[in-house]
């Protein structure tokens, strides 16, 4: 990709051997491999031809200063050299607009884009001289077909009317086969786009769009294709300027155009035939939508202030509203599309941050949502909005998580349900679940009973009916013995759920992360019950960290078996000596710890701790709360590539809040651990 995060100046796309190709090429097919020369055989224009040549400057002088701060060959833009460079080619940090380093990077993929675009163009050019293309088919009185693409039928069309710049998207993606703009169209456009500016305020342009809009899903592919010829950049002026914009970690991997397009691709997919296979909720959720076009916009705009200073959700929310006014949008649209931007990023700190188990929680998540539309459209956003940041951020549990605060919060906000929100209801609710579920299964209902009687009301409280049946059978068959592992390899919380007994000492959960992160497993929550009798019961969801998806059933074993052995063992595993990657070296950042009461437990302090990923980092953390003598009850782990905001639940170990002493002594062990640099105090 053009837009990967480090990428080869040389030879990856829009890099100097795309240039290098020209050449080669002119010098092969034409009179010699210049500019000029493909300029006379029409085959560029000067502006083309101009264009090519500042960017293949640009190109140049970024790996020229690669390589002296190298001092070796080096054609990739690694970030060991990204900020260096971008000092050198004075671009420097503003609240404005941005980190100097991203204002560089900008540049460098705009030049990059410009190579790759303007290159592709003359070799579709040139192969359509040596090949000529199918006869043009007339599609209406201003545009036809040429095999799988369309153009204008006249050059003077989008001079003369500048709205044909958006009404050519009405035939890209529809049911006649045409997938894209043909070269002679893209060529018409880049001139028209050059020469007549007022795009943004062209009333018949903005009628178009809304029109292209309303087509839903077959509006997407004419989108990108509109974005990658400048023509949403003309007509949203705001588009433009995060075109090639970068954000400098590790956690968005693509630009904020591309990023955009990506979320928007991700949409339409949800209206796609494997759709009900791999996303069935957003599926079902996205065929009953009424007005589609709405999401798709609010999809367009969710970062359109990315990169300005301050808050981008609230930026974004000001330029929907007069971009969609402009568009003529009646005052319900209007407000619905700029509340899903002013509050795109809600569903998923919801799910993230928070006990969505708890009916306090959901209440003031669905009282914020107001209505099942937007909460349609919330869930069917914050989805696309994950995939389209990284592929690699979508997982079983958290598909899970965002289904089960969606649905929650949708059996609330119409009414329906039959689960009770008082404490003391829902866990007799989930007890009387669980019994029926496994006296069905032939079990006794006087050893069940017997089982639960010392268990705590938070475990029913916590945990569904099905991860209630599942811990009751494996209490059973522990008959009693402590410690006792078992692993469920595959569970209906989206990833591997693990069950510990044990006796109830400070440092299980220290001994327990680190057994995890020695065997590669991530922890995407944990709870930590007390069991009577001086037992503890914890519960942890699990994600094999090489996969991000539940352990195979050897993985599972493989990890009973070791935590089995630890337990049995009065030694304290060792924390394994990790080695920061390269790319995390750039990245580590001081903690940030924030303390909180708990919204439903008067007793227990919420920690919220913002800190840089690295390996082995739950298990630092777990060793400072033994440290500082901090008990935790209940762990959520959110992952952002280079960053991490894990929230906790503690207590002092006399099952008190926390007091400013235990909070200083916590501050101190997690500082020595995850910033050895800054001063203890």
């Amino acid at each position: 990709s053009t837009f990967r995060l480090e990428p080869d100046l040389k030879d990856g796309p829009g890099g100097l051997r795309d240039l290098d190709m020209l050449r080669w090429l002119g010098s092969r097919v034409l009179r010699d491999g210049s500019y000029d020369c493909w300029i006379a055989a029409g085959l560029l224009d000067a502006r083309e031809g101009e264009a090519l040549d500042q960017a293949g400057e640009l190109l140049a002088q970024v790996r020229y200063g690669l390589h002296l701060e190298a001092g070796r060959r080096q054609e990739r833009l690694l970030f060991d050299f990204q900020r260096v460079l971008a000092e050198r080619f004075d671009y420097h940090d503003n609240a404005a607009v941005g980190l100097g380093v991203e204002q560089f990077m900008q540049t460098y993929y705009q030049a990059a884009v410009s190579v790759e675009r303007l290159s592709d163009e003359a070799l579709r050019r040139l192969a359509d001289r040596l090949h000529p293309p199918p006869e043009a088919e007339s599609l209406d009185d201003a545009f036809q077909r040429r095999g799988t693409t369309v153009e204008p039928r006249s050059a003077k069309l989008f001079m003369q009317h500048p709205a044909a710049l958006i009404e050519i998207g009405m035939y890209i993606g529809s049911a006649n086969g045409i997938a894209g703009l043909s070269p002679t169209a893209r060529r018409w456009m880049r001139q028209a786009l050059q020469q007549n500016g007022g795009l943004a305020e062209n009333a018949e342009a903005l009628l178009a769009f809304r029109h292209l809009l309303q087509r839903a899903e077959q509006a997407v592919p004419a989108l990108v294709a509109l974005a990658r010829q400048g023509v949403l950049a003309a007509l949203i002026p705001a588009f433009a300027a995060v075109s090639g914009r970068m954000q400098y970690d590790l956690f968005h991997i693509y630009t904020v155009d591309q990023h955009t397009l990506r979320v928007l691709k991700q949409m339409a997919a949800f209206a796609g035939p494997d759709a009900l296979q791999k996303f069935p909720l957003a599926s079902e959720i996205w065929g009953r939508l009424d007005t589609p076009e709405r999401l798709l916009l609010a999809g367009l705009f969710h970062d359109i202030a990315k990169g300005r200073g301050g808050r981008h959700s609230i930026l974004g929310e000001a330029e929907v509203r007069k971009f969609a006014q402009r568009l003529g949008l009646d005052n319900d649209a209007v407000e619905q599309v700029a509340w899903l931007v002013r509050w795109h990023l809600l569903m998923n700190a919801t799910a993230q941050r928070q006990d969505i188990g708890d009916p306090e929680v959901v209440r003031v998540f669905s009282e914020q949502v107001g209505d099942t539309d937007r909460l349609d459209m919330l869930y069917l956003l914050t989805v696309a909005d994950i995939i389209g940041t990284s592929p690699k951020l979508w997982n079983g549990f958290k598909d899970q998580l965002l289904a089960d605060l969606y649905l929650a919060a949708r059996y609330r906000l119409r009414g329906e349900g039959d689960v009770p929100e008082h404490a003391e209801e829902r866990a007799a609710y989930c007890r009387a679940k669980a019994m029926e579920r496994l006296c069905e299964d032939g079990l006794d209902p006087a050893e069940i009973t017997a089982i639960w009687k010392g268990l705590p009301m938070a475990l029913f409280l916590r945990h569904r009916p099905e991860q209630v049946v599942w811990q009751t059978r494996s209490l059973l068959a522990a008959g009693g013995r402590v410690p006792w592992v078992t692993v469920l390899a595959n569970s209906i919380r989206g990833g591997s759920e693990l069950l510990i007994l044990a006796s109830n000492r400070d440092g299980l959960f220290a001994r327990v992360t680190t057994v995890l992160d020695r065997l590669g497993f991530s922890v995407q929550e944990a709870r930590i019950l007390g069991a009577g009798s001086g037992r503890a019961i914890d519960s942890f969801v699990l994600l094999d960290t090489a996969t991000q998806a539940p352990a195979s059933t050897e993985r599972a074993l493989s990890l009973q078996r070791a935590l089995q052995r630890t337990l049995e063992s009065e030694t304290q595993p060792r924390l394994p000596k990790w080695v920061l990657s390269r790319r995390l070296r750039h990245f580590q950042r001081s903690p940030q710890l924030a303390y909180t009461p708990t919204t439903y437990d008067s007793e227990r302090t919420q920690l919220a701790l913002l800190a840089s990923n690295r390996p082995g980092l739950l298990a630092a953390i777990a060793e400072a709360f033994l440290e500082a003598k901090v008990r935790v009850h209940d762990a959520r782990i959110a992952s952002y590539g280079e960053r991490v905001e894990d929230f906790f639940e503690l207590t002092d170990r006399s099952n008190r809040l926390l007091d400013e002493a235990h909070r200083q002594a916590l501050n101190r062990a997690i500082y020595a651990r995850l910033d050895p640099q800054l001063p203890s105090s």
